[in-house]
């Protein structure tokens, strides 16, 4: 995957051969902070919804490496490395396609205690696909694992917005609620139904950015 900082994408993956990759409501508690661990210091997430057998994010990159040090981040991994502020002698730099490969692995590791398991997890080859860059001529739909997406006018400025509505549309075409609002494992409910969730709180700093 090609990352680079001020662009919008849509991080996709599914269980391997289809199967489940979520079995109860703390394991997708579980795998909500990794994403806060692994995915934030990275990048702003915007929209995410969780289902039994895959998962969505559309995030904003603004740190496509950050600095760890013994496997912890620096202060949300925001911290730049100048002629003044050197990288320590126990830090190193780490990006996002290797921080998005270590949120899988210890996810596995930790589903495969639980069920008595062994083997992959999740499909080989994570997807992400760039929302805000488009070269040369667009393709007339986009293809994913969980379907095709029509192609719009301006992709850079529409697609955003069909993959947002996308991603929350996911558990009524898999008819696991009847609202949007009803399926607790995505952001939806965190935009239109009250609760305040902490992955998406800093939206606001996002569309500060863009204006």
């Amino acid at each position: 995957m090609n990352f680079e900082n001020g662009h919008l994408y849509h991080l996709y993956n599914q269980g391997n051969n289809r199967q489940r990759i979520f079995f109860s409501r703390e394991n997708y508690l579980f795998f909500l902070t990794k994403i806060r661990d692994y995915i934030l210091p990275h990048a702003d997430v915007l929209a995410w919804c969780l289902m039994p057998n895959h998962f969505h994010m559309m995030i904003y990159v603004h740190n496509v490496e950050v600095i760890v040090s013994d496997g912890a981040q620096y202060n949300g991994a925001t911290e730049r490395v100048t002629l003044s502020h050197p990288l320590s002698k126990n830090a190193k730099m780490r990006n996002l396609n290797d921080s998005i490969a270590i949120l899988l692995r210890s996810y596995t590791r930790a589903i495969n205690k639980q069920e008595n398991r062994s083997g992959a997890l999740f499909r080989e080859g994570t997807k992400a696909e760039c929302l805000t860059k488009f070269q040369g001529t667009t393709p007339a739909y986009f293809n994913t694992a969980f379907g095709a997406l029509i192609n719009v006018r301006i992709p850079e400025q529409e697609y955003p917005q069909v993959c947002f509505n996308y991603i929350h549309q996911n558990p009524l075409k898999a008819k696991l609620a009847k609202k949007p609002e009803d399926w607790e494992f995505s952001s939806y409910p965190d935009y239109f139904g009250g609760r305040k969730g902490k992955l998406i709180g800093i939206f606001q700093r996002f569309l500060h950015k863009s204006n």
